[in-house]
Parts: C-alpha cells; structure tokens; sequence
C-alpha cells in the first residue's frame, strides 16, 4: 500500500471565513447605497423646499421692497429735518452779530481771514484765543462736507469749502510763527533769575505751547522740563552754545496725516449716513468710512515744511474722505513694567511698518495708515533761530530788525566728544484726554514723502503709570504716537436696547473698553467707557451731541470702535441680532443667526456654540430681501408696534450709530 493522501488542515475554516467577509462587503455595500439613497433623497426634498422658498420668496420680493422703500420715508423726513435746522442755525448766526463769519458766506471768511492775516502783532495767547475759533469753522465746514447731501451744495461749493479749511490751517500755523517771532524779540525781558534763560507754557484745550530761550548759552543749562506741561529735552552741548530757542507745540488735532493718505491717492469721500441709505437692500451692505477733520502742516524748519500747493492738492483729496483704516493682530502681551525700552520694534510694530526697496537692515521704516494712526494729536518739536536781543545804552533801548519772519535754526545731529553721535532726547507727556490701550508707536513726520517714519528714533521708553514717554532724535521734527487701529475689534458683544419713548441705549463690548452710548432723537451721549472696570474718559462723558460728532470724539480719544471701508481685510465677522422690547439683555434663548448674502436674508439652524457653519435653514423659516422682514416673522406685535411708532430722528441716529460701527458684521 502506498502512503495516504494527506488532508489540507483548514479547508472548511477558510471557505467560511471568506464567506463572512464576502457576506460583511455586500452588507456595508448596501448599507452605503441606502444611506447614499437617504442622502439623495433628503437632498432631493432639500432642493425642493428651497425651490418652493426661493418661489414665495421671488413673489413677495417685490412688496417687500416696495414696503421697504417706504420705510426709507423716515429717513427723507430726518433729512429735511436737518435742511430746516441749518437754515434756522443760520439765520440764528445771522442775528447773534458774535463777530464770527458764516463759513457757508465768502465774502464773511474772506473778510475773516484777510483781517487777522494783516493783523502781525499778535501774542500767542490771542493766537489761541482765535484758534477756538479756526477750529470751530473747520470742523463745521468739514461737517457740511461730509454730511450735506449732494442736492443741498454743488460740486463747486464743496471745493470752496475744502479750500477755505486750507486756508485757515495755512493761517493758524502762520499766526503761531508770527506770535513765536514776537515772543522771541522780547524774549531777555523775561529771563529766568535762576538760569538767565526765558522759558514758558501756555495751555489750553486745543494746544500747549512750550518755548525755551537760550539767552546765556551755558553748557550745565541744556536740559529743560516745563512743569506745567511735562515736556522737556535735553539738548547736545553744540546747541546748549548756541543762540537757539527750543519750542514744542502740542496740538489735539491732526493736520498733518491726511496729507499721507493723499499723496498715496487713496479714496478720501464718506457720505453722511443717511445719504448711504440705499433704494435696493441689497445695495445696504456698504462699508463705512472715516473721516478725518481737517489737517495742519507741521511746524518744521523751512525746508521741511509743507507748501501752500501740496495742502491744496491735500485739500481737493478731503472730499474723497479719509477712511479710518485698521488692522486686527493678536498681538503680544504688553510689557507690565512701568518703564519700558522699546528700542526694537515689537512683532505688532514690524507688520505695522512698511519697508522701502533696498533692503532689511538699511531700509526707512515707513507707517501705514491704514493700520496704525495718531492718537492724541502731534507735537511739533523745533529749534529756533535767536533774533537779536534789545541791548540797553544808556538810556535807551536798542533792537537790530530783522525782516526774515521766524527763522529754524540748520541744526544737523554731529558727533559727541566720545564719538558717538549727538541727539536731542525728548521727553513727552502723554495727553490726559486721550487713553493708549497698549504702547504707543513713536513716529516722525516726513513732508518730503508725506509720510510717517519711525526711522530715527531710538531708545525709547514708555512710563505708563505716569503718562510719559522719551526717546531720542537726530533731527528736530514733527513726533506722533501711534496706535493699532483695529486692536479694539472685532466686538465681543453689543447690544441696542430702548429705554423709553424714542430713547435707547448702545452697548459695544470691544476687546479692550466696553462703551455705552445714549440714543435720544437727533442726540447721541457717551454715558461710560469702562476699561478694566474703571470708568475713562470722564471729560467726554455726559455731552449730547450728534452722531457724527460723537464718532470724532471718541476717535481723537483714542477709541476707535469705527471700521474703514477695507477694515473686512484684516478683522474676520459675523453677524448677530436679537429682539430687545424692555431695557436689559436678551436672554441666552432668544438669539438667532442670520445670514444676508446682498439680496437675500435666512434664518439658520445653527447656534453661536456650533462647531461647524451650516446654511442649513431654522424649521419654519422662509427667505427675505431684507433683514427688517425676516425679523418681522419671529417678532412680537409689540416689538412691530415700536418700530412703526419711532420717530424718524431716533431712526436716524440709531442708523448712524449702527452704520458706523457695523456691529452686525463685526462682532
């Protein structure tokens, strides 16, 4: 017999092992196509109930916007409104006779300006006393620019505007060159019994002017602070030897950075608020700008300072409108010491700043400033030429006249005796009505390239506590402090509720400040800005104003809670609205998401806590052209009731207010 087969060990094992998987495929298999199936098929009913949505929406889309045009009626009414309060302001001025021109009327500024332009022998203290006045037309000539509908002033009114508030910067920095030439003529009748040197301060709202004299030329005197203003420097030995006078001009307005946005041809026109009330809604979506008011040259030497012609074509840019550009980083945490040397810039600072071509180490930095902008207005830092002094001979008094006007001393920065090379080190107090919410950038100014540079500047430190910074310069200039634009957004929360009859309240919580602001007709009032639990700013607060005007206040405050037109390129959005019938805040279940894609509003689904966006659409809800309508299916009778009872001027500041902050994307 030969040897038996032997048996395959596993034979009936593996066929039913395969089997189990074959039998697993063809399970997930077919669990797949249905679930594929069901997938289709809601998809299907999906489409076909936003085919049905999208037909109601399609047939009510015109009464809608007829509806919707008619609400545009409230603000044609506050439009004429303010037509008629013009007018009534203007005759009012017509019958005061205060001795101020109408800056609407030519021949009145005309005359204005040509009586205190030939009037040469003013001090500085009547200098500031007409400032008041300058800076009154300015802004109100900046307000009808802005806010005056096209139908109200012509083209060619507006250019006479912008040219008059050039004309009365050009004057104002005039006017202070003069009161500064007339002071120094007589600067040895007032020397200081200590050091032999003049020196004082004159401070009011609008400005301080601080002025050294160097009468007795000694070495050991080449430091100075002014008390009452907190300025000082500390001048190289080759200028404590000359015949110089050192002045610092602080002023609370910006005159000068306008100019940058000019020379870079950027778009400057910003319709007031109620112009940009469009007849489509889907045309409702337009971004807001920023004005700035007016501009000043900086108070340089001559060779430095801007001419009469670059303000001019400064001048034609202001109808174009200066936008308030930002930009939101999250940035590191500010130094908590109290001092702080800040001689290289901090990451923040370096995507702040521009660099020229020409390489990293060697290149200016420029400011941009769409990101970064003045806070608390600029400090004209200058060294003077000396006139002579009135020498007493015997019984009389003798002066040599100059007819030169105030003349800059030509000071370039040398080498010390040690070899290193001299600079003047500035000491500034920062502004108590304006609040720096992180570490100001220090910047000077360029006229040559109409620009903001913090090239130049070294070994700066900032004293938070005590509101003071100091740095150091190679050149006398026009100084800035700087701050991120956009570093109070996007918005951690607001909220608008009414608190009376034609009477609510504005709550913005901003990343750094949370602001209250009072609505009452036409008026708006800053009731708090509360920073680390601590009421700021108590100098603003409590004040009626408009809309507009308000918005300038808390801007030069140093809280800018306005978006510019290209501020959705560096703040990421979304947008929240809720149902407020009494004062105080919503409760946590009745918020709803909407989202509006120009010419379409839905309610969606999704929660403020979910992890994913969704389009997918809240149960029961159907499509509508303007966010006003889609509100009008959840609202109560009641909240409708409000509305069509609230007066147009309260329609229109909330506008405003809401317009300008566009808290429905920014937050």
């Amino acid at each position: 017999m030969g040897p038996k087969p032997k048996k395959k060990s596993g034979g009936k094992g593996g066929k039913s092992k395969k089997a189990r998987e074959r039998k697993l495929r063809e399970e997930a298999q077919l669990q797949a196509e249905q679930e594929e199936a069901e997938r289709l098929e809601r998809e299907r009913l999906r489409q076909e109930h936003l085919k049905i949505l999208e037909a109601k929406f399609q047939e009510k889309r015109e009464s809608e916007l007829v509806e919707f045009k008619s609400l545009e009626q409230k603000f044609l009414s506050a439009k004429q409104w303010k037509m008629d309060y013009r007018e009534q302001a203007k005759w009012e001025h017509y019958l005061s006779c205060d001795g101020t021109p109408d800056p609407t009327v030519t021949q009145e500024m005309n005359t204005f300006m040509s009586l205190w332009h030939d009037n040469q022998d003013e001090d500085v203290q009547l200098v500031k006393e007409k400032e008041e006045v300058v800076l009154n037309l300015i802004e109100k000539l900046v307000s009808l620019i802005l806010e005056t509908s096209p139908d109200e002033i012509s083209e060619e009114q507006r250019d006479q505007y912008q040219e008059f508030i050039l004309q009365l910067q050009d004057l104002l920095h005039k006017k202070y060159n003069e009161a500064t030439q007339n002071l120094l003529k007589i600067a040895g009748m007032y020397e200081d019994s200590e050091t032999g040197n003049m020196h004082t301060a004159i401070k009011d709202k609008n400005s301080t002017f601080c002025i050294w004299v160097n009468l007795k030329k000694k070495a050991r005197f080449k430091k100075h602070v002014f008390q009452e203003a907190g300025h000082g420097f500390d001048l190289p030995k080759s200028l404590a030897l000359s015949s110089v006078a050192v002045r610092v001009l602080h002023t609370c307005y910006d005159h000068v950075s306008p100019l940058w946005v000019q020379f870079q041809g950027l778009p400057r026109q910003e319709a007031s608020a109620s112009q940009q009330l469009t007849e489509h809604p889907k045309d409702t979506r337009q971004k807001p700008g920023e004005e700035e008011k007016g501009r000043e040259e900086p108070s340089v030497p001559a060779a430095e300072e801007t001419s009469s012609d670059e303000r001019k074509e400064s001048a034609a840019s202001l109808k174009e409108n200066s936008k308030n550009t930002e930009d939101v980083k999250e940035t590191e945490e500010e130094t908590e010491k109290n001092s702080d040397i800040l001689d290289v810039p901090s990451e923040d600072e370096e995507a702040l700043l521009q660099e020229e071509p020409g390489g990293r180490e060697e290149a200016p930095r420029v400011v941009d400033l769409q990101q970064l902008v003045p806070v608390g207005g600029v400090f004209h830092i200058d060294v003077l030429q000396l006139p002579p002094q009135a020498q007493d001979v015997g019984d009389w008094s003798m002066v040599e006249l100059l007819d030169v006007g105030l003349e800059m001393y030509p000071y370039s920065a040398g080498q010390a005796e040690d070899g290193t090379q001299e600079a003047v080190h500035i000491t500034l107090r920062l502004p108590d009505n304006v609040i720096y919410f992180k570490v100001p950038v220090v910047a000077r100014w360029e006229p040559a390239g109409q620009q903001w540079r913090t090239d130049g500047i070294s070994k700066i430190t900032y004293e938070a506590e005590e509101k003071r910074i100091s740095f150091r310069l190679g050149a006398f200039c026009t100084v800035a402090l700087l701050q991120d634009a956009h570093l109070n957004l996007p918005y951690q929360a607001w909220e608008l509720h009414p608190t009376g009859v034609d009477e609510g309240l504005f709550t913005v919580t901003a990343v750094f400040a949370t602001i209250q602001i009072q609505i009452k007709d036409n008026q708006c009032m800053l009731s708090s800005v509360v920073v680390e639990e601590e009421k700021v700013l108590s100098h603003i607060t409590g004040k009626w104003m408009t809309p507009f005007a308000l918005r300038e206040t808390l801007k030069r405050a140093g809280v800018n809670i306005f978006p510019a037109e290209y501020s959705p390129e560096y703040v990421s959005v979304s947008r929240k609205v809720s149902e407020h019938l009494t004062a105080g805040s919503a409760k946590d279940n009745n918020w709803s998401l909407y989202m509006f894609c120009g010419d379409k509003v839905q309610n969606l689904k999704l929660s403020e806590t979910s992890e994913a966006f969704s389009e997918e659409l809240e149960e029961e809800s159907e499509f509508h052209s303007t966010l006003y309508h889609m509100l009008k299916d959840s609202a109560s009778n009641e909240a409708l009731d409000k509305v069509e009872r609230a007066g147009f001027l309260f329609i229109d500041s909330v506008y405003q207010l809401l317009h300008a902050t566009r808290v429905l994307a920014y937050s």
